[in-house]
């Protein structure tokens, strides 16, 4: 039986990661009942987002190709790197749209190893760096470098979750928005 109050979030992404980090970040700001659901959207920039401006726009582009939906949320996240001095760092952004209104936030950044830079610069992917680096296997759908770098001290969910409830605050404070 379907929920008539029971509203409905799209996520951008099958990854069971980011639709756990949503699942999360939703419930921990609203007092509603959400149905979440994965789908598979296209950024329409490259697999590895190499800037900030590039990596938001994959985020952007990943709302937009699945607004055609019918949801009451859709969300979007993004991960990508960027060099600061001779090293890169990750991060990733996230876009929220809720009628008509977008909101984005981004997560923190993290120094990335050398060793994970330099595949970077020869055209892997960081998932698929962290891969051959830590002897792991997809870890972008498991903790990914930042699960693996803080020794889990901060997962991959709860760092992509505060930056999701950060893209929610125009959505809950709305006489300020």
């Amino acid at each position: 039986m379907i929920n008539s109050n029971m509203k409905k979030v799209i996520i951008a992404s099958k990854n069971p990661v980011k639709i756990n980090a949503t699942k999360k970040a939703f419930e921990e700001v609203f007092n509603d009942h959400f149905e979440f659901e994965g789908v598979s959207a296209d950024s329409s920039v490259s697999d590895q987002p190499m800037s900030n401006k590039e990596t938001l726009k994959g985020a952007t582009n990943r709302i937009e190709n699945i607004q055609n939906l019918k949801a009451d949320f859709f969300v979007s996240m993004e991960g990508g790197v960027d060099l600061l001095d001779d090293n890169y760092e990750a991060f990733a952004w996230i876009v929220i749209s809720h009628k008509n209104k977008i909101s984005k936030a981004k997560t923190a950044t993290f120094p990335l190893p050398l060793k994970i830079s330099k595949l970077i610069q020869e055209g892997y992917e960081l998932g698929d760096a962290d891969d051959i680096v830590f002897k792991r296997s997809n870890s972008k759908q498991q903790n990914g470098a930042v699960g693996i770098l803080t020794d889990n001290v901060i997962n991959r969910t709860d760092y992509y979750s505060h930056a999701i409830i950060l893209a929610l605050i125009p959505f809950t404070n709305t006489k300020l928005y």
